[in-house]
């Protein structure tokens, strides 16, 4: 297996942090008497890759600094130089809201255009338009919380393949009127409802075409495209990048994030912002970078200073980052600031996020507590933080709106996981069990790696009951 590592573009500190680490790893290596292709051969890295490693010129993942911690026996010195290096990149980013967050690539790479036929080929039969805006948490960028009517279904579509037909070298500079926006508004809405109900597998296709076109009209000089369609194109780009993350690819997942960001600043679109930057804490997270999962988290508190709807959010991504790491007191901390600041959420937090109408403040709280909670108890051994982790997603589950089907299952997965940390794996069984059954598990998926935390922590803690035996094989079987 041969890994991969990002290349090294921060400044010149950056950069000597970088080569620090190198420097370390270099030692550890030789005091170990091991060449650059021994060492890249126990943990899965080409040689190559090694020798980059050693010299500066590629960022070593957190997860693969613990494991070459581990493998030359450096007793936690190269964890520690691969957390100053992020650290020094982290303090000369950007220092506008962005915080620690890159500058995003305003002309960089993104995933490229989907093929496929028109919309109307692609919606699903008997597709229902919301008859006004906002609708499923989703806004109208013209009119905003006042409302406004949604054309009826066959104007949609055939906006939209007007929208969609602007080639890239057009010298014209058509209207881009609101029946329009309103259109692309409500059918941003319609994929995001279909995706969570699991009834629209063609949505991520149909979020992703409109966003090229989007680039398209956003490129075209001397016309007002970009700020008439900067506030909607961010909202696209987070939603491409969430679909994306819950299908496990994290590298394009990040790269619509990222644009997404950039696009919400550009129109001062405070709840896009704070959607894209929960959203690299999460995918922070899952590659096992804690750091950076806690500095995405403060960046949410930058990026919407005085709101405690953002408050609680940035609170609960921090619980997170600080609970994959073992440190309880700063979970706790955060997680307590989370629930106090829930409460003081009111109109002007959800005029300025929508989507907490889709899923209140209470809900994402408990979620994240329950979340930040399970990974405290799996990173301590500790019993005490499992139980209240099942309390915390017990209360999210009865939250749920009817029709959220992917969330549930999450919830659904974390609750079996926090029984098998309080030591109950017939309860996690019984629970987790009926999620075996469904279609949507798979390897990659964010389901698939909260099944897969799952199987890691259960495997051996059978007691050798033949029914638990049973569910860990079939457990293996899904998320293998």
């Amino acid at each position: 297996m041969t890994g991969t590592t990002a290349p090294v573009a921060a400044g010149p500190r950056g950069a000597r942090a970088w080569r620090a680490f190198g420097t370390r790893l270099r030692h550890w290596r030789r005091r170990a008497g091991l060449t650059q292709a021994q060492v890249g051969l126990r943990v899965g890295y080409d040689h190559t890759a090694i020798s980059k490693l050693e010299h500066g010129t590629r960022r070593t993942p957190l997860p693969l600094a613990r494991r070459l911690d581990h493998l030359l026996a450096a007793g936690g010195d190269l964890l520690a130089a691969c957390e100053e290096a992020e650290a020094r990149e982290r303090a000369e980013a950007v220092s506008d809201v962005r915080g620690p967050v890159p500058e995003p690539a305003g002309q960089g790479p993104l995933p490229g255009e989907p093929a496929g036929g028109t919309l109307a080929a692609m919606l699903p039969p008997g597709t229902v338009l919301p008859a006004r805006l906002p609708a499923y948490g989703l806004a109208c960028p013209v009119h905003g919380r006042d409302g406004c009517a949604v054309p009826a279904l066959p104007d949609v579509v055939a906006l939209h393949a007007r929208f969609c037909s602007l080639g890239p070298d057009t010298s014209s500079h058509p209207a881009l009127d609101t029946d329009t926006v309103h259109a692309l508004t409500a059918l941003l809405a319609v994929c995001l409802r279909a995706d969570e109900e699991r009834a629209w597998p063609e949505a991520t296709a149909v979020v992703e075409r409109t966003l090229h076109a989007m680039l398209r009209w956003m490129a075209l000089p001397a016309a007002p495209y970009q700020g008439q369609l900067a506030p909607l194109a961010a909202e696209y780009a987070q939603s491409a990048g969430c679909l994306r993350l819950l299908r496990g690819r994290n590298g394009t997942a990040m790269a619509w994030l990222d644009r997404s960001l950039l696009w919400a600043a550009t129109a001062g679109h405070v709840g896009a912002q704070v959607a894209a930057l929960s959203d690299m804490s999460t995918l922070a997270r899952l590659e096992g970078d804690g750091p950076s999962a806690v500095a995405y988290g403060e960046a949410v508190h930058r990026a919407a200073a005085g709101r405690p709807w953002a408050g609680a959010m940035s609170d609960l991504y921090q619980a997170r980052g600080h609970a994959v790491r073992g440190d309880a007191d700063r979970t706790l901390h955060h997680i307590g600031r989370a629930w106090s600041q829930m409460d003081r959420a009111g109109e002007r937090d959800e005029a300025e996020a929508p989507w907490l109408s889709v899923a209140s403040v209470r809900l994402r709280v408990e979620s994240g507590a329950a979340g930040a909670l399970r990974d405290l108890a799996a990173a301590t051994g500790e019993r005490r933080y499992a139980l209240r982790a099942l309390d915390a997603a017990g209360t999210a589950i009865r939250l749920l709106p009817p029709g959220m089907h992917s969330a549930r299952m999450l919830f659904l997965a974390r609750t079996a996981d926090a029984y098998v940390c309080a030591g109950e794996p017939a309860a996690a069984s019984a629970v987790a069990g009926p999620l075996l059954d469904s279609t949507e598990v798979h390897p990659s998926t964010l389901l698939g790696q909260e099944l897969r935390g799952l199987h890691g922590r259960l495997a051996g803690r059978t007691g050798g009951r033949p029914e638990i035996d049973d569910f860990v094989r079939r457990l293996a079987a899904a998320v293998r």
